[in-house]
């Protein structure tokens, strides 16, 4: 497995990470048997870095991957690494309303997540969305506090801007920046990914498969679970989809010509936008991993990214990345 370092202060990781939301919440019913069977799979191939959030399912994905590293091999299991989300705000129902970045709440969820994981530390521990009401600057501060206690070993941040970036990163080594990158989702690349190069700060990109519509495998009359948040998002709507699913068409050229899949390419084209980059991907079945894996194996020389930004040019997608309220809560797009 190739492996990358996330910024100048964080830790050695493999170059893909496993992000491990879908296997217990919107996209639609998971298997379980199989879900664990794919972050093994993930484990022995080699991937040290799962993905999760304490609100995945309202802990359920916590306490999968608790069992999922319980019944793995020992060696597998002491060279994985989480990397925990916190702070969103739950309904009974399975809303959301808002976040909490307060001192006092950071500890409270640490407290949870570490009991729900079965670990004594988180490897990168994150709020998921900046809590409006609290400044960065006390959110961060408060994971330090947790680094200093040996809680925790490493500070994320997730979804900032690049204002905000500079404000959390003067008041503690911050490792990586978890945020949305794919060939439809570019917006980092005019002012947060310079910042985060610029402070020493990795990339951990989410998304690098548009959530399955760029993967090569989503098609114009798929019909979505009523628990599949696709359904809600934009790029999924009407003719959004029939102009998205254009741009498939066109990457899938490109991919047949180098005899891969169009996730691989995808995939691939993510890897190559710097060593500083780890993209996370988010199968959910064995088989989809092993096509992730794959994209590992390709080069993209400079005429396939030229005809690759050719096929999809910055901006070309259709419609926003999450619904207008969700939006409201992006920092990375104020």
């Amino acid at each position: 497995m190739q492996t990358r370092t996330l910024g100048t202060t964080g830790p050695q990781t493999s170059a893909l990470g496993l992000g491990c939301m879908g296997m217990s919440a919107l996209y639609g019913d998971s298997d379980r048997s199989e879900s664990l069977a794919t972050v093994h799979a993930a484990l022995d191939a080699g991937i040290t870095l799962l993905d999760t959030g304490d609100f995945y399912g309202m802990g359920h994905n916590e306490l999968l991957i608790n069992e999922a590293l319980r019944t793995a091999p020992a060696a597998a299991r002491e060279k994985a690494q989480i990397s925990v989300k916190f702070g969103a705000l739950r309904t009974i129902e399975g809303g959301f309303t808002g976040y909490d970045g307060r001192p006092n709440a950071v500890k409270n969820f640490a407290a949870y997540s570490l009991q729900r994981l079965g670990t004594d530390h988180i490897d990168i521990y994150r709020i998921a969305r900046v809590d409006p009401d609290v400044p960065i600057e006390e959110t961060v501060g408060a994971i330090a506090e947790l680094v200093e206690a040996g809680h925790v070993r490493h500070i994320g941040l997730s979804e900032v801007g690049a204002q905000t970036l500079r404000r959390a990163a003067a008041v503690a080594p911050i490792s990586d920046l978890q945020i949305e990158y794919s060939l439809l989702s570019r917006g980092i690349e005019e002012a947060i990914l310079p910042t985060a190069r610029e402070l020493g700060i990795g990339i951990t990109a989410y998304g690098v498969l548009s959530r399955g519509l760029i993967s090569g495998h989503f098609t114009r009359d798929r019909k979505l679970a009523a628990n599949d948040f696709r359904g809600m998002s934009p790029r999924f709507q009407g003719e959004n989809l029939d102009r998205n699913l254009d741009l498939v068409d066109a990457l899938r050229k490109i991919a047949d010509q180098k005899g891969v899949s169009v996730a691989q390419t995808a995939i691939a084209w993510v890897l190559s936008r710097g060593t500083d980059i780890v993209p996370l991907v988010g199968a959910r079945r064995r088989d989809r991993l092993t096509e992730a894996l794959g994209a590992l194996d390709i080069t993209l020389d400079a005429d396939d990214l030229s005809a690759i930004e050719h096929a999809i040019p910055p901006g070309a997608a259709a419609g926003d990345r999450y619904p207008t309220e969700q939006m409201a809560h992006l920092d990375s797009e104020h």
